[in-house]
Parts: C-alpha cells; sequence; structure tokens
C-alpha cells in the first residue's frame, strides 16, 4: 500500500529536489546524443542559458544543448554538493539579519521556486527532444 503524500511533503524542499533530480534523470536517460541538441534553438527566448566554463563566465549558448549541460550540472552540485562561496558569502548577503527562521524560509521559498522552473525546464527539453527526432511521448 502507497502512502499518498500530504500537501506540504509535496511542496517541500527535498520533493521539490527529488522531483528536479528525476527530471534530469529523465531527460538524461531520453536524450541519447546530446550534440543534436545544438541545433535546436531555445524556445521562448532561452531565459535558461548555459556558459561555456560552467562557472558564470564565459560567453552564453543560446541552443538547447547549453540549456542540457546546465540543468546536469545543476543535477551534480545538488547530488554532490556545490557550495562555492562558503559562509562569508551568506553572512555578506543576510547582514545583520536577526531572525534566523525568517531567512531560511525566504531562501527556502526561492530555492523551491528555481527547482520548479528548473524542472520545468528539463522536462521541456526532454520533450522538445522527443519531438525533434520523431519519438512519440
Amino acid at each position: 500500500m502507497q502512502v499518498s503524500e500530504s500537501y506540504q511533503q509535496k511542496n517541500s524542499l527535498f520533493s521539490a529536489m527529488s522531483r528536479f533530480i528525476g527530471a534530469v534523470n529523465n531527460m538524461d536517460q531520453t536524450v541519447m546524443l546530446p550534440s543534436l541538441l545544438r541545433d535546436f534553438p531555445q524556445e521562448g527566448g532561452g531565459d535558461l542559458r548555459a556558459t561555456a566554463t560552467g562557472d558564470g563566465g564565459g560567453y552564453l549558448q543560446p541552443d538547447m544543448y547549453g540549456s542540457y549541460v546546465l540543468l546536469k550540472s545543476i543535477r551534480h552540485d545538488i547530488e554532490w554538493g556545490g557550495v562555492r562561496g562558503g559562509m562569508e558569502d551568506a553572512r555578506a548577503v543576510e547582514g545583520e539579519e536577526d531572525d534566523l527562521q525568517k531567512a531560511l524560509h525566504f531562501h527556502l521559498d526561492g530555492l523551491h521556486a528555481v527547482l520548479s522552473k528548473l524542472t520545468h525546464k528539463a522536462n521541456t527539453l526532454t520533450s522538445r527532444y522527443k519531438e525533434e527526432i520523431g519519438c512519440g511521448n
């Protein structure tokens, strides 16, 4: 017997990360020839663009291959840890914030929203790849 998720569990950060990782895993298993994505322009202006170096520098790649590489990189950071700035950066952003619970909720809400958008992007990329190569959904 499977226990259904409550509304709060469904909207938890852990669930959002699981959905994102699942969507990227599905994308990774579906996209057999990632290099083909270089021929597919971004839809809707390409709001998610990877950089050539993957570190925030470099030039933008407006094709779907750039999004594919970025999504896989973000998945790796979530699974294996990707904190680059350390606590000094977090303190600089928060300043003299006394209400740590409020700060935590603010960042969790933002992270949840970003993960939802990234999950949608991975699902869209997978669907578009299937359409372009002639696979059924």
